[in-house]
């Protein structure tokens, strides 16, 4: 009997030892797991909020109070938009991130990127629009008077005052073009622009020799890029295929986000 128990003892000792490291192991793992779940914040995800138009300061804090921190790591120059605003932040807001994320932000520069002024006296009316356009420079009234060559450009004026080629302005300044006009080439008509984008209707308007009197957005219009995605719905004067009209005239356009306000055209 005493045999017996002897040979029975090693075995059970084993199997002890066995279920011993299977608890330390099981013990290990469900700590490891728990380690990594308050580690990693498992489970807890946070909405990144929205940092655009803040300065970083602001935006600092407001990352700071949801748990995530900034960086600004390029920059813009957006004209119309506050300077050392926040212009564009990644992840977007709304997204949902982890706490400690880090969120890059793309803010809009103090100082305007700086443009050498073309000489555009002697081009065509066409070729100096497309020569301000490649600058990054805006077209804006064409001024009319009497010459022998119709369309073509006598001067170049930013803010009422002739410019000279080599001057240093800011970007997006807007360059008006006194041009020609004969006596017997002075008529052109009005385009039809309803349904295009704002910038396809206002090239379109200047491409006619016609300029723009006002751009009128109804309430859809909230900020500075809903006008650019912006349709026209109305134009006065209407379009006047058939109708001649004096080069330099005025036209005023209306624009929507609202494509039901486009008018259906007839296809006949």
């Amino acid at each position: 009997m005493a045999e017996a128990v002897k040979k029975e003892f090693p075995g059970k000792w084993a199997l002890k030892h066995i279920i011993a490291a299977l608890v330390v192991l099981i013990v290990l793992v469900a700590g490891a797991a728990i380690f990594l779940n308050i580690a990693t914040k498992h489970g807890q995800e946070l909405i990144v909020p929205d940092l655009s138009n803040l300065t970083v300061e602001e935006a600092e804090f407001l990352a700071a109070s949801n748990d995530m921190v900034v960086d600004v790591t390029d920059s813009v120059f957006v004209k119309r938009m506050k300077k050392g605003a926040v212009y564009r932040q990644n992840p977007a807001p709304g997204s949902k991130v982890k706490s400690g994320r880090r969120i890059s932000l793309t803010i809009n520069a103090v100082n305007a990127k700086q443009i050498t002024m073309p000489n555009l006296v002697g081009l065509s009316m066409r070729q100096a629009k497309a020569e301000l356009l490649s600058r990054g420079l805006l077209l804006g009234k064409l001024i009319y008077v009497q010459d022998l060559a119709t369309n073509n450009v006598l001067s170049q004026l930013y803010q009422n005052a002739e410019i000279e080629p080599g001057s240093m302005i800011d970007s997006e300044s807007v360059i008006d073009l006194v041009v020609g006009l004969n006596g017997y080439d002075f008529v052109t008509y009005v385009p039809d622009v309803v349904g295009l984008k704002r910038m396809s209707a206002v090239s379109a308007v200047h491409d006619n020799s016609l300029n723009i009197r006002s751009l009128r957005f109804d309430t859809t219009v909230k900020d500075y890029d809903d006008s650019l995605n912006a349709l026209v719905y109305k134009q006065i004067p209407a379009p006047s295929d058939n109708i001649d009209v004096r080069m330099g005239s005025d036209v005023t356009l209306y624009l929507t986000l609202d494509a039901n306000r486009i008018p259906i055209r007839d296809v006949r």
